[in-house]
C-alpha cells in the first residue's frame, strides 16, 4: 500500500461517522491534488445518483457516472475519474475524481480508496442517519422505513453467484421483501409477503423474517425453519393474517437446491435463453394453521442458470391496457438475461412502473435475481 493510501485509509478510519465524505474529501485533495470531488449514493428507485457533498443530482442514464454505476467499472471522462463504490457486490454509489492524470498507479490508488470508502460507508451508516436521508428524493411511508431498515442490503456479488433484489413502490412499500445470508458453503434465500396494508403488513413481514432468521441461525433443516416461524405468526394472530413465502436453501458446491413453497410468489428458471416457471408443490402460508407440516422440494441448477422471483404484484399489476401477465414477464426475463442481477431487476420493476403508467401500483412488487455462475472451489 502506498504512503498516500495510508493517509487516506487513516483518514477515513478516524473520520466521524456523519463526516466520511468530508474526511475523504481533504485527504484526496491533500495527498491526490484533487479539486472536482464528489460522492454520489443510489436513491431507493435506483432512479438518482444523490450527492453527498453539495453537487447536483445524476438522474441521466447516459452520463459518466450512471455508466460507472450500471458496468461497474471505472469511467474516464474529460480528466474526471469515475469509480463504483461498492462492498462485496453491495452497490453503494460513485466516487467523482478530478483532474486524475493518465497514469495507471494514481487510477488504481483511487480505486482502493472507492473500496475502502464503500466499506467506511457501510460501517458508518449504523451511527448516523445521513447516509440513509441523502439517497431518498421523497419522504418514506412508515411501512416503507421498516421494510428498508429489514434488507439485508440490495445486491451481492461472490465467486459462485450474484444476487439483487428491489422493492417497489419503492417509497411506499408494505409487506413485500426479501432476506438473504451465507453459511458453510450455502446460501439461504427468502422472499416474503405479509397480508395486510401500511405498517400492519409491515409488522407481519417484520415478525416472520426474524422467526425465519432466528430458525436459520439455530441450524436447523430448511422445512424446520419454516415450521417454526410458522408457529411465531399464528401464536402472535391466530390464524387471522399469514405471510406467503419462498425459502430456498442452494449449495454453492454442487447447485443443489432446497425450496419450501408456503403460498409463494412466482419462480422462473432463465437457462439457454428459454424461461420457464420452476414448479413446486404449494404449502400452506406461515401462520394459517396451527403446526403446519412443511416438507423441502428439491431441482438442481446448471452453471449460468438464473433464476428470478417475483410476488403477486408484478404479474397481476393492472393497466387501462389490462394485465401485465406471465406472458409479458417471462419475455422481459429473457430479454434482460445479459444484465447482471441488479439491473435485470430495475429494468424489470421499472418496466412495470411504464405498464401502469401514472396509476399506483394496486399491490406490491417485489423482484429477486439470482445468478449461479457454478460450483464453489
Amino acid at each position: 500500500m502506498t504512503d498516500r493510501l495510508r493517509a487516506v485509509r487513516r483518514a477515513l478510519a478516524e473520520a466521524a461517522a456523519d463526516a466520511v465524505p468530508e474526511s475523504l474529501a481533504a485527504a484526496l485533495t491533500s495527498e491526490f491534488a484533487l479539486s472536482d470531488i464528489e460522492i454520489y449514493v443510489v436513491d431507493y428507485r435506483l432512479a438518482a445518483l444523490l450527492p453527498l457533498l453539495g453537487g447536483e443530482s445524476v438522474t441521466h442514464p447516459g452520463d459518466a457516472p450512471w455508466r460507472c454505476f450500471d458496468h461497474q467499472s471505472a469511467v474516464f471522462d474529460d480528466g474526471v475519474l469515475h469509480l463504483p463504490v461498492t462492498a462485496r457486490g453491495e452497490r453503494i454509489g460513485v466516487l467523482r475524481a478530478g483532474p486524475v492524470p493518465d497514469e495507471p498507479a494514481t487510477r488504481g490508488d483511487l480505486a482502493e480508496v472507492a473500496t475502502l470508502l464503500a466499506h467506511e460507508l457501510q460501517s458508518a451508516a449504523a451511527g448516523t442517519d445521513r447516509y440513509r436521508t441523502a439517497a431518498r428524493t421523497k419522504r418514506l411511508t412508515l411501512a416503507a422505513e421498516m421494510q428498508w431498515e429489514l434488507l439485508p442490503g440490495r445486491s451481492r456479488v461472490r465467486p459462485s453467484f450474484s444476487l439483487a433484489g428491489q422493492l417497489e413502490p419503492s417509497y411506499a412499500v408494505r409487506g413485500d421483501s426479501f432476506d438473504w445470508a451465507e453459511r458453510d458453503g450455502r446460501l439461504f434465500l427468502t422472499v416474503l409477503n405479509g397480508m395486510g396494508e401500511g405498517v400492519q403488513a409491515a409488522l407481519l413481514t417484520a415478525l416472520a423474517t426474524y422467526a425465519l432468521r432466528n430458525a436459520r441461525r439455530s441450524g436447523i433443516a430448511l422445512a424446520d425453519q419454516a415450521a417454526l416461524a410458522d408457529q411465531a405468526v399464528f401464536a402472535q394472530h391466530r390464524g387471522a393474517e399469514h405471510v406467503s413465502a419462498l425459502l430456498l436453501e442452494l449449495d454453492l458446491a454442487t447447485g443443489e437446491v432446497l425450496a419450501v413453497d408456503a403460498g409463494s410468489p412466482r419462480l422462473l428458471l432463465l437457462r439457454d435463453r428459454a424461461v420457464v416457471e420452476q414448479k413446486l408443490t404449494a404449502q400452506f402460508p406461515l401462520g394459517m394453521f396451527e403446526d403446519t407440516d412443511y416438507r423441502a422440494q428439491g431441482f438442481s441448477l446448471r452453471p449460468g442458470d438464473r433464476l428470478v422471483i417475483v410476488s403477486d404484484g408484478v404479474h397481476d399489476a393492472v393497466a387501462g391496457s389490462g394485465r401485465y401477465g406471465e406472458a409479458a414477464l417471462a419475455r422481459f426475463v429473457r430479454r434482460t438475461g445479459a444484465l447482471a442481477p441488479l439491473q435485470a431487476v430495475r429494468s424489470l420493476l421499472g418496466d412495470l412502473r411504464t405498464f401502469v403508467g401514472e396509476t399506483d401500483l394496486d399491490d406490491d412488487a417485489v423482484a429477486v435475481c439470482l445468478d449461479w455462475a457454478g460450483p464453489l472451489a
